[in-house]
């Protein structure tokens, strides 16, 4: 018979950080979510966290392709009658820009309890500021097309 290997739980935690300036939105979210997971290492296992923890920067530079700057929508109900609130791509890229990545690379990770856990190991912020130099954090450079 043929024995599954398993990896052994790693402690050690693996910081990096991306430039989301003049990315696309799609590929960007998908290559984050991918990391997040830990496709990428040798010792990958669906059911384990990685201990991978990604800080994106620049939000509010991201690119979307085409007129989906007028044309995408983003909907939120509050679970009352009439309480649907809609927002587009522009209005959300000025109040909240972080919002538009969080729910891009939301959707890609697993849905549960390890997809709640990979997202909180993900830190967004809108500038090229973060407090997180402590962690020593290793640049990623994504060359999307």
């Amino acid at each position: 018979m043929n024995k599954t290997y398993i990896p052994q739980l790693k402690i050690n935690h693996q910081w990096y950080i991306i430039n989301a300036e003049n990315q696309n939105l799609g590929r960007l979210s998908s290559k984050v979510a991918q990391i997040l997971k830990g496709k990428s290492t040798t010792t990958y296992s669906p059911h384990l966290n990685s201990n991978i923890y990604i800080i994106l920067l620049n939000s509010k530079l991201i690119n979307i392709t085409g007129k989906k700057k007028l044309n995408k929508i983003y909907k939120k109900h509050s679970g009352y009658p009439g309480g649907l609130k809609i927002k587009t791509f522009n209005e959300l890229q000025t109040k909240q820009p972080n919002k538009i990545l969080e729910k891009s690379i939301r959707g890609m990770l697993p849905k549960g309890r390890l997809g709640r856990q990979l997202f909180r190991q993900l830190k967004i912020y809108p500038e090229n500021i973060h407090p997180h130099k402590a962690q020593k954090p290793k640049i990623i450079k994504l060359d999307l097309d």
